[in-house]
């Protein structure tokens, strides 16, 4: 989300850094591009008219005009202007009612991605909230609408409504909020009916359904890549229906960000969630100074810390740490790091997330380090026997070629990733020295306790010893450098 805004941006600061000294024409020059920048990103022309008002006069101030690093004092600025369009330092999180159970409206078009999220929430509030959440579907129109939520609430784990066919709307949400009172669930969503455009029919049936429910959150699911229509469809809801919060959904496939930067300051409501991907788990809580800093390349290490943690598994770390304090890392291991990344999100999803990472795209792209390329990875592990993922040191021609007609791929992608596993292997028994001095050394400089989450792409720990390294997030992606405790030139990914 955001590439092409944050792209456009980081030339802007780029020009300015290189002077030492900003003129008023400097910072006039420097307003034009952030303006032109915006509205090709697709936010409304009157947000962006009082975003760079705002930010010319401050930016033309004497503290700035006078600063020691006035292109430094610029970007703040306008990181100052981005947190409050898209809604301050306060993040708001879900009201739940004192006295239970909460009630959830989800709102929104057909096709915007409301029964999807409606699952998303339910796993959020179950799995990190602790909440016994009950789903119920009032969509009586659409063919298998309501399965479809009966499916997502087993993947999240969670309970939903029994299907009684013939029902009304009105008559399932009466039926679902009894049905939570007394089963003694903490949260009931509701997941109304869309339609393909706004009609008076569907803004009444589901005005009707709120006055049944009272709901303490009434969520509206936009379609993030939609742009400005998700803004007006916004518009046209909160005239209708006590909206108390915005949920964007497909916010990954949307490379402009231009919704998210319009709906709070159109609609003056609150963006409550991002949906970040396909999976049930894909889902992040809205930050604006977080997104800010995502916007102008600054990452986000939280939201990169809270998807290791998500993930982590405390047994496997300590089996994994057992093993590498002995200098053992076979391709099994390795198959397990690169399913990690995969499930944070990909290569794709955490360079998004890590600082800096946006000025070397270019050196990242030609090093051929991409999703595809993990997946082809985990292919040719997949395709090899126990033993020889154990003992790969077994693997000569007529193997390799069996190995290499299995997962599709050439001999020479094997003997590459053989060549990148030898290399950690040495590593990590270089490490292991000295009674695995080395590897708590190691420990020490990214934080206690975890293995490395991301050692199959020749970075350090993610998980629990994430934390620690934070001071040098470059050495998370592999070969560039940073902060990382392996050999100096060490670079899984260089060609043989």
């Amino acid at each position: 989300m955001f590439e092409g805004l944050t792209e456009q941006l980081s030339g802007v600061f780029d020009k300015l850094s290189g002077r030492g000294v900003l003129s008023e024409k400097d910072i006039d020059a420097a307003m034009r591009e952030v303006r032109v920048a915006l509205l090709e990103a697709d936010v409304a022309l009157p947000v962006v008219r009082a975003f760079i008002d705002k930010a010319r006069v401050a930016a033309s101030g004497e503290a700035v005009l006078r600063s020691v690093k006035p292109a430094d004092q610029v970007v703040k600025i306008v990181h100052d202007g981005l947190v409050e369009m898209l809604g301050g330092d306060d993040v708001e999180p879900l009201r739940l009612a004192l006295n239970p159970p909460t009630i959830i409206l989800m709102a929104g078009l057909q096709g915007s991605g409301k029964t999807t999220m409606t699952g998303k929430l339910a796993l959020r509030l179950a799995k990190t909230d602790r909440k016994r959440v009950l789903v119920a579907s009032l969509d009586v129109r659409r063919p298998a609408a309501m399965e479809q939520l009966a499916m997502l609430a087993k993947a999240a784990g969670v309970d939903s409504l029994p299907i009684v066919s013939g029902q009304a709307p009105a008559d399932i949400a009466r039926r679902a909020l009894s049905a939570a009172k007394l089963g003694g669930f903490d949260v009931v969503i509701l997941d109304t009916a869309g339609r393909t455009t706004l009609d008076e029919a569907m803004m009444s049936e589901a005005a009707d359904i709120a006055r049944i429910a009272s709901p303490a959150e009434t969520l509206l699911v936009a379609d993030s890549l939609t742009g400005q229509d998700a803004v007006r469809t916004a518009a046209a809801f909160h005239e209708r229906l006590p909206l108390t919060g915005l949920v964007l959904s497909r916010a990954d496939g949307d490379a402009r960000g231009g919704a998210a930067l319009s709906m709070r300051a159109v609609t003056g409501l609150p963006i409550k969630f991002l949906g970040t991907g396909e999976r049930i788990e894909d889902l992040d809580v809205f930050d604006a100074r977080r997104v800010a800093g995502r916007i102008l390349g600054q990452g986000d290490v939280v939201a990169l810390v809270e998807k290791a943690a998500a993930d982590f598994d405390q047994a496997k770390a300590e089996v994994m740490a057992k093993k590498l304090a002995k200098g053992r890392f076979d391709l099994d291991d390795m198959a397990e790091q690169l399913m990690q990344m995969e499930r944070m999100g990909g290569m794709d999803g955490l360079m998004g997330l890590l600082p800096g990472v946006q000025k070397i795209k270019k050196q990242i792209a030609q090093s051929g380090v991409s999703d595809q390329m993990i997946r082809r990875q985990r292919a040719i592990i997949g395709s090899m026997t126990r033993g020889e993922r154990r003992k790969p040191d077994i693997l000569q021609a007529s193997r390799k070629r069996r190995i290499a007609a299995g997962a599709g791929v050439d001999v020479a992608e094997i003997n590459r990733l053989l060549k990148q596993h030898r290399q950690m292997q040495d590593a990590f028994k270089m490490m292991a020295k000295d009674g695995g001095k080395g590897f708590a050394r190691m420990a020490g400089m990214f934080g206690a306790g975890g293995p490395p989450q991301m050692g199959a792409l020749g970075g350090p720990p993610v998980g629990p010893a994430l934390p620690g390294s934070l001071a040098k997030p470059a050495s998370l992606l592999p070969g560039l450098g940073g902060g990382s405790s392996l050999p100096p030139g060490f670079n899984p990914f260089k060609k043989p």
